[in-house]
């Protein structure tokens, strides 16, 4: 087994939009592993607020100043995705206790297709534990305020493409 110091980790996930728990996880993983690739995913069962394209760009704007982590699209299994960038590890994140189930069957499919690829489960500050990409953009549709879930610099391109999804009832 390759040492902590040789190992590329790769956090997926759809980030739609990018908040600052993952963020959080992004930061502590970088500080932990020498490469960290962000792989922007498609779940077939969700339909974004932002396209790949837009939810990659926003990553790479909330993760400049890290040299060691990058962000890239994928599409199809994450473990296939972990595989092409020779990563070893998948970080996932952990909110609360029903996060545990969904992510231990995860991390157990994932590694009966390739057991040589690993699941580094982290915690989020607690400050964050409540957040989900789901939530934020229903605050952004309602017009809530951004500033306590969001990195600051993509607070107007969330708002202003909630904004812009939100149908207006019929007959008004």
């Amino acid at each position: 087994m390759a040492t902590i110091a040789a190992l590329t980790a790769v956090y997926t996930g759809m980030f739609d939009p990018v908040h600052l728990g993952h963020l959080d996880i992004i930061r502590r993983s970088s500080q932990i592993f020498p490469r960290l690739v962000i792989g922007v995913g498609i779940n077939p069962d969700k339909s974004p607020l932002f396209p790949t394209e837009d939810r990659v760009q926003l990553l790479q704007e909330v993760v400049k100043g890290m040299p060691n982590v990058e962000v890239q699209p994928f599409s199809g299994l994450a473990v296939h995705f972990v595989r092409s960038v020779g990563g070893r590890v998948m970080v996932r994140g952990l909110r609360t206790v029903s996060d545990m189930e969904y992510e231990f069957s995860m991390s157990l499919t994932n590694q009966t297709l390739d057991p040589t690829i690993h699941t580094i489960f982290l915690l989020p500050r607690v400050e964050y534990t409540h957040l989900s990409s789901t939530l934020i953009r229903q605050i952004a549709a309602l017009g809530g305020d951004l500033s306590r879930f969001l990195p600051p610099n993509i607070i107007p391109k969330v708002e202003a493409k909630a904004q812009a999804c939100i149908q207006p009832p019929r007959g008004v």
